[in-house]
């Protein structure tokens, strides 16, 4: 077995989220949830079809989106694998409909933060194993940190 890192792209903007699926129809079932979620969301899906053709298939409603999610997803070439990027919304607001797509079997990350996606290549395949989200802590936050985190999240609504 063969592990490696994999890069992901994650422009200035945007957010991206990483997971692993089970059924050809993941591409037109997360596409039903993500135009579901805003009518301002834009997004880009591309997903690994690991059976049959082995196609990359791809959808959304941003032609910039599902060329950089099929161009990302490509790199990672992990059987079942997906990707969306979304402009304009935050995983926070796609995460609990994106989870209950039936074929979704595990979200691995959902992110702007720099990203690494790790995989592994047996002679079957390539397989995600896990990600690197971001950076290490930097410290524990103190009474200041604190104040400010919660006054962001005050200010951007998602805490009254």
């Amino acid at each position: 077995m063969e592990l490696s890192s994999v890069p992901i792209e994650v422009p200035a903007g945007l957010n991206v989220i990483v997971g692993q699926s089970h059924f050809v129809k993941t591409v037109e079932d997360i596409h039903e949830v993500m135009v579901g979620v805003s009518p301002y969301l834009e997004f880009g899906v591309a997903f690994c079809e690991a059976s049959g053709p082995c196609l990359i298939r791809t959808s959304g409603n941003a032609e910039d989106l599902v060329e950089l999610a099929a161009r990302n997803v490509e790199s990672i070439g992990a059987g079942h694998a997906f990707i969306v990027y979304l402009r304009n919304a935050f995983p926070i607001n796609v995460l609990n409909a994106l989870q209950q797509v039936p074929e979704v079997c595990t979200v691995y990350c959902a992110t702007a933060n720099p990203l690494e996606v790790l995989v592994a290549q047996t002679d079957l395949g390539r397989g995600i194993i896990g990600v690197v989200d971001g950076m290490p802590p930097a410290g524990i936050e103190t009474p200041q940190d604190r104040d400010e985190r919660r006054a962001l999240l005050r200010a951007i609504g998602y805490k009254l």
